[in-house]
Parts: structure tokens; C-alpha cells; sequence
């Protein structure tokens, strides 16, 4: 039996009963081992391990999809696919496109938003993986604006394509490639003969791996920062822009007046790292009326509380340069028990240092290990 044949196996009948009766169960662990004994006794062995390994995946991607309860999964595939609340952020670039082709589609992670409106040839080199992105496409309802194509995507035709949207593997069987490494590779994507393009890419992308002309998105959700998206000319509205997920919000790093290094004010700004990548800092400044507390670091700072989508808002109680012997009297003059430590631009070992303080006040703080003006600086803070 191939891999194919058991997967199909999971469409028959006996199959479907199969996942009914595991869904929403948690299955790891010893409850695997119990669940797995008992099922056997009423279903073949091959196909109870193939049910549990699918149940195991959808409980873990539910973070990732809202419908992950009836999708085919592989560890791989759903690792590597974008969230749905990515996917369908990024589906609109392309409205107008009718004829629009992925290469390198997975699991279908993106191909179910994109595929929501219009039609897609979804392209791979996996069987297994094609396979998943059909059955994928069928539970988000727009199986009917899928073709599915088994190829290399060096070996497919573009001239019918009026886009196109690469998501190149950064792993291989050997594990992850190093940043700005993929397959196929970022140039040959670039220069594939279609105006209107968007690549995936690791969020680690220099600007300068793209030509001119082309956007790169750092695309956040919450403050993890998830991936970035190259836009070719055709598609770019900016140079550089981050955008911050669920919200949608965005913000574009523009040309300015320089922006004050000075020392820090009464609440220290954590710009989300997307916005750091983007290269938009100086650009969040300006719009808070913030200053820089160093020319190379990124946090920021303010006298007046402000409020933003585009970075944490800490309140700062001690401003001092860095004096890791003075800490734990320090932490313990300002009744402080707990701490999260946040280091940027100082040397150190966190976890070294979080163990030497023991703490026993009553607050929680955020203790940032950082530079101003290039002096070792350290600031304890808490929320506002």
C-alpha cells in the first residue's frame, strides 16, 4: 500500500467513521496508546495509526486554521503553511487576477484564500502534498476553482497566468536553509515572465535580495513575527511595509525629519518586530512624537502614555546605566518578585541572570537589558 492508498483510505466510509469518532480529541501522549489498543479491536491497524497521526496534526494546527478539525495534514506541510489569518490578508494583492497560478502550493494553506474568488492551478513536485491541498480546498468550499498539476515548477507553462504566487521551500530533507536561501531559488522567482507576483519568504530577508521596485511586507501576527512577502512592481505600493495581524493594521517606512536620540522618558516603546524589520521605527517615531534612546536600537521612548497597535507601551520606574551587581538590591527596593527580561543590543546571558536575582517582592516587572546613546544601559519596567 502506498502513501496515497492510505490516505485515500481515510476517504472511504470506514475511514470517515474513523476520524468522526477522534475529533476534537486530544490524542498524544498515553491516551494515544490506550485510544490506539481500543480502536483496533474495530478497525484495521494501518488505517487507526494513519486516523491518529491526522487527529494529532488537527489538534495542533487548530492554532493555525479555523478549520483544521477536517483537514489533511503532514507535520511538514502544516508547519510550513501560512495561517489562514495570513492567507487571507494576502489574497486581495491579487484582485482582478482571474487565471492565477501557485507554485510550490503545500498543503494549500494559501491556496484555500486565494482560490476563494478566482481560478488556481495549484502546482507541486509532492503527491501526497497535492493530494491534501484537493481534499483542503474541498473543506474550505472552493474545490470547484482548483486545478491541481503534479510538475516541477520550473516546468510550468506561465504564458495563460495573469499572476502568480510562490511560496519556495526553505527547508529540505537535510532541515532549514539559511536566511535568503530557498527552492526554487528567490531569482529565479523574481524573474518569472508575470507582472503581477508575490513570493514567500523567511522573515529574516534582507532588502536588498529583491530588485528594485519590489515591496517587502514583514508580516506579524500578534507580536510573532511570521514572514515576509515580496510584491513585485506590479503589485508593490510601498518599498517596505509591516503589517500587524488580526487587526490588519499597517505601517510604511517613509523618508523624514531625523528622529532625537535622547535618554529615556517616562515609558519605554517596544516596536513589534515587524515594524523593526520593515525598517519603520524612525517612521512610528515620528507619528507618536517619540524619540530613539539609541541611533542603532530600536526601542523608543515618550513622556505622555500613547497607544498603538505597532509596539508595547512600558512605564518606566528605574532608568540606570547597567549595574548587573546592584540588580537583585535594586529589584528588591522596588518590591519587584518577577521579572521578564528583554535584551537588545547588550551582551548577556538572560537566563544567567534571571537566576541570580532571586526575587521575592510582590510586582512584576520587565527588566530590559539594553544601550543608550551606546552606554550598557538597564531600565525595569511595568505595564502602564
Amino acid at each position: 500500500m502506498t502513501e496515497l492508498d492510505r490516505y485515500d483510505a481515510l476517504l472511504t466510509p470506514e475511514g470517515q467513521a474513523l476520524l468522526r469518532e477522534l475529533r476534537g480529541r486530544d490524542v498524544s501522549g498515553a491516551e494515544a496508546l490506550r485510544l490506539g489498543t481500543e480502536l483496533r479491536t474495530r478497525y484495521p491497524a494501518q488505517l487507526v495509526v494513519d486516523a491518529l497521526g491526522q487527529q494529532e496534526l488537527r489538534h495542533r494546527a487548530a492554532a493555525k486554521f479555523d478549520r483544521a478539525a477536517d483537514m489533511f495534514l503532514t507535520r511538514a506541510g502544516w508547519e510550513q503553511a501560512s495561517a489562514e489569518v495570513v492567507a487571507r490578508h494576502r489574497a486581495p494583492r491579487f484582485a482582478g487576477a482571474s487565471n492565477l497560478v501557485e507554485l510550490c502550493c503545500g498543503i494549500g494553506g494559501d491556496l484555500v484564500a486565494l482560490a476563494a474568488d478566482r481560478h488556481v492551478l495549484a502546482v507541486d513536485l509532492d503527491p501526497v502534498h497535492l493530494w491534501m491541498a484537493r481534499q483542503n480546498a474541498e473543506v474550505y468550499g472552493v474545490r470547484a476553482n482548483v486545478t491541481t498539476l503534479l510538475s516541477d515548477v520550473r516546468e510550468v507553462p506561465l504564458s495563460g497566468a495573469d499572476a502568480v504566487f510562490v511560496d519556495p521551500a526553505r527547508r529540505t530533507g537535510r532541515g532549514r536553509l539559511r536566511t535568503g536561501e530557498s527552492e526554487p531559488p528567490l531569482d529565479w522567482c523574481t524573474a518569472l515572465p508575470v507582472e503581477r507576483m508575490g513570493i514567500k519568504a523567511a522573515p529574516g530577508l534582507p532588502h536588498d535580495a529583491v530588485p528594485a521596485g519590489w515591496e517587502l511586507e514583514f508580516v506579524a501576527v500578534d507580536r510573532d513575527l511570521k514572514e515576509a512577502v515580496a510584491w513585485s512592481p506590479a503589485l508593490a505600493t510601498a518599498g517596505a511595509r509591516a503589517t500587524l495581524l488580526p487587526g490588519g493594521h499597517t505601517l510604511v517606512a517613509l523618508e523624514g525629519e531625523a528622529v532625537d536620540v535622547r535618554e529615556p522618558g517616562e515609558y519605554l516603546l517596544d516596536p513589534s518586530p515587524a515594524v523593526t524589520r520593515a525598517g519603520a521605527v524612525e517612521e512610528l517615531a515620528r507619528r507618536l512624537g517619540a524619540w530613539k534612546i539609541d541611533d542603532r536600537i530600536a526601542f523608543l521612548s515618550t513622556d505622555r502614555l500613547v497607544e498603538t497597535p505597532f509596539a508595547r507601551t512600558l512605564r518606566v520606574i528605574d532608568t540606570r546605566p547597567w549595574n548587573q551587581k546592584r540588580l537583585p538590591a535594586l529589584l528588591r527596593d522596588l518590591d519587584v518578585g518577577s521579572v521578564d527580561i528583554r535584551r537588545r543590543g547588550l551582551a548577556g546571558d538572560v537566563d544567567a541572570v534571571h537566576r541570580k536575582l532571586k526575587l521575592s517582592g510582590s510586582r512584576r516587572a520587565t527588566l530590559v537589558m539594553t544601550r543608550v546613546d551606546d552606554v550598557p544601559w538597564g531600565l525595569v519596567c511595568v505595564d502602564p
